[in-house]
């Protein structure tokens, strides 16, 4: 039997909440499974307003229009990322400016920010890779200095914690991912967390194509009309009734999920002994995580090649991670480094993300732990 890196799963009443959402005869956006899937980030993660797009990659444009940038403007934020994270900023005119990450939890180094700020800096994204919290005290401090938003990428982030507080929903704006590959699924599918009243009513009018839509059918306008640049970022009622059942379930889709890689740490920590490989480091204080990868470090780059492909000779399938982004063509078209790409450039070279996902059993980490063991003899 094969194991695939990731496998789309349903865990309750999916099917059933789609087939409601057809018979009661709303499919567009916003009806009733969506309200319920804001209320729910709303007071589950103790964020002002939620609002679901159709991606994260829609919730990053938003949180971009949001910042009020001019072209020129410069925004902080990793290069390990995907590149949502810098190109809602480009199509805003703006300069992604790239710092490097920390060698124990490859999130922002939050001890650069200061150093790559002009006048010109607008903004800081930290992106808290694999569900693990950037240092949110010591940015927000900086933000605060400076006049700074600060715009969480939490794509990967969904109920983990830092310091008691949900990601997403601690610096100004926060964005969620529910693509398939991740905790919480609706296929593909997001939400923009507004973290300040001051975003909230501007940020539905974006939502809503730039027209104060919202508030006609609060009641509050007796007619809508195009107020402000925006697009069609609401996902269909269909995401929304699947996304329902998913969040339903959330803590249990994390709790499996963490126990999965408390799987791979035991049937890894000899490996890790033996000097062959690295396993993630724990989380920082302070700091609860939500089990969204497992990956491994390898000694350098061809060893990891070997390894996949070993892995796949076994019927496993596994993947490396990001291409830093200040080395990508893009990236060096429209964006500037601020200082060394040490930790970047050595982690994208040797990290290996390893099969997780929520109908991953035991016997399948096992299969995956043989394998690796075999390989190294």
């Amino acid at each position: 039997m094969k194991i695939p890196f990731n496998r789309p799963f349903t865990i309750g009443g999916e099917l059933d909440n789609i087939a409601a959402a057809v018979r009661e005869g709303h499919l567009s956006g916003d009806g009733r499974f969506t309200q319920q899937c804001h209320r729910w980030l709303e007071e589950r993660l103790g964020t002002r307003r939620a609002l679901l797009t159709h991606s994260c990659t829609a919730a990053l444009d938003m949180a971009a229009i949001l910042c009020d940038l001019e072209p020129g403007d410069e925004v902080i934020m990793p290069s390990f990322t995907f590149v949502s994270t810098a190109n809602a900023f480009v199509l805003r005119g703006a300069v992604p400016v790239f710092v490097d990450i920390r060698r124990d939890t490859f999130n922002l180094d939050e001890s650069l920010i200061e150093g790559a700020i002009t006048p010109r800096t607008r903004a800081v994204v930290p992106v808290h890779y694999a569900g693990v919290a950037c240092e949110m005290d010591a940015i927000l401090r900086v933000a605060r200095r400076h006049g700074l938003i600060v715009v969480e990428d939490a794509a990967q982030g969904i109920l983990a914690e830092y310091k008691g507080r949900k990601l997403g929903a601690i610096g100004h704006l926060g964005c969620l991912s529910f693509h398939e590959t991740k905790n919480v699924i609706s296929g593909e599918g997001g939400a923009l967390l507004v973290n300040e009243e001051r975003f909230v009513a501007r940020a539905e009018v974006i939502r809503e194509k730039g027209t104060n839509r919202a508030q006609f059918f609060r009641g509050e306008v007796d007619k809508y009309t195009w107020v402000d640049i925006g697009s069609s970022y609401l996902p269909s009622e269909l995401v929304g009734a699947f996304l329902w059942a998913q969040l339903e379930r959330a803590g249990e889709i994390n709790a499996r999920r963490l126990k999965l890689c408390g799987a791979y740490r035991a049937g890894l920590s000899g490996l890790e002994a033996r000097g062959s490989l690295e396993l993630p480091e724990p989380a920082p204080t302070g700091v609860t995580a939500n089990g969204h990868m497992f990956y491994i470090l390898l000694g350098d780059p061809s060893a990891r090649a070997a390894l996949i492909a070993h892995l796949k000779s076994r019927g496993i399938h596994a993947v490396f991670h990001y291409v830093p982004l200040h080395s990508s063509p893009a990236g060096r078209r429209f964006g500037r480094v601020s200082g060394p790409m040490a930790v970047t450039d050595d982690v994208s070279n040797r990290l290996l993300r390893l099969p997780l996902y929520f109908g991953l059993e035991e016997p399948d980490v096992a299969k995956v732990v043989s394998a690796v063991a075999e390989f190294f003899g």
